[in-house]
């Protein structure tokens, strides 16, 4: 019953099967192989966006990092959640990729801003004062770090205050295909027909070994992030296995298949789980992230029985049985319906 997050999960078959067939003799190094072509190609159509600028990576850190630090300047103010994966999860790599740029977090709610908010930070910075932090991109985040995927309409808005501002837009899509399978629509919809700048595609998390896809939509930088991903120590030699990860990945829709089945997994195990004594969501999920809360007591019962998640606030080890402790469940494409229904029936004891 691992439901602790998407990335301990097993890669899908067809991405084994294409690292298996990409190491067949040689192939030209640095991303110079026909499978990078091939990949970088592919992702070029999935998006409508011929002109893009494809790098890959092999971490999601690197990916969100270098993207911003293409896009910012050191004395630059970087706007996003309080709750962004850069600004909790990334042990200050953003500042260190970037040289210095500040991570300027906004909202209030802490996983979703809203336009007011973003247009009140950003008006907040003073401009042209020496003294002060300039403005730089805002960064986004769907599916967001508590499980809400924003509409294309709060996407659209507030990609125009950003621009209103002067200000390009990154968006850390390491869920994006669940983000992309909950509203239903096209890679491009999402993306650059909002005016998004630049995305960290993610796959890892989704059904590959590891790689990311750093996207840029205007090539214009295309030369600098191929330095910086150089110069970070990014670069992959054997590059071929990157790249024979993502395009069969995006291939034939696997990408939106296996986070289409991730999605319906979490679906079913809410559906299942609210009919269990002291079952309380946080809000409705709306990809493959549960953020709800569970007696202490159930917690307990579910550990003993093998579960494997994390609480999220409280102490399993409290003495009340009945406080409620807030936990996190993650479904993968992988993780079978038989693991599911013994979850909720331990749950319900």
């Amino acid at each position: 019953m691992y439901l602790a997050s998407d990335n301990i999960g097993p890669a899908l078959p067809e991405v084994m099967d294409a690292l298996v067939a990409a190491n067949t003799g040689h192939a030209a190094p640095y991303g110079a192989d026909e499978v990078t072509t091939r990949a970088t190609t592919a992702l070029r159509d999935l998006f409508d966006a011929p002109q893009a600028a494809v790098h890959l990576v092999a971490t999601g850190t690197a990916a969100n990092c270098l993207a911003l630090a293409t896009l910012s300047q050191p004395w630059q103010a970087i706007t996003c959640t309080p709750l962004a994966h850069i600004l909790e999860d990334e042990c200050h790599a953003p500042e260190f990729f970037t040289g210095g740029a500040r991570l300027n977090p906004v909202g209030q709610a802490g996983d979703k801003m809203t336009v007011l908010e973003l247009d009140a930070a950003l008006s907040a910075l003073p401009q042209g004062v020496v003294h002060s932090s300039q403005r730089g991109p805002v960064a986004l985040t769907s599916v967001t770090e508590r499980g809400q995927v924003y509409t294309l309409d709060e996407l659209g808005a507030l990609c125009d205050v950003a621009k209103a501002h002067g200000l390009a837009v990154h968006l850390d899509g390491a869920r994006f295909a669940n983000a992309v399978a909950a509203l239903r629509c096209s890679p491009a919809q999402m993306t650059h027909e909002l005016g998004i700048d630049a995305l960290s595609f993610g796959a890892t998390k989704n059904g590959c070994l590891g790689v990311e896809a750093v996207i840029f939509f205007d090539p214009a930088k295309a030369w600098e992030l191929d330095l910086r991903r150089k110069r970070a120590g990014h670069l992959f030699s054997k590059h071929r296995y990157l790249a024979a990860q993502m395009e069969a990945y995006v291939t034939g829709d696997l990408w939106l298949d296996a986070a289409r089945r991730a999605n319906a997994k979490a679906a079913s195990l809410v559906a299942g789980l609210r009919e269990v004594p002291g079952f309380t969501l946080v809000a409705e999920p709306q990809a493959n992230m549960i953020f709800a809360t569970l007696p202490r007591a159930t917690h307990k019962r579910l550990f003993a029985a093998g579960a494997y998640y994390y609480i999220w606030e409280g102490d399993l080890e409290g003495d009340d049985p009945d406080e409620p402790l807030l936990m996190r469940l993650v479904c993968d494409w992988s993780i079978p319906e038989a693991d599911l229904d013994r979850f909720i029936a331990t749950a319900k004891g």
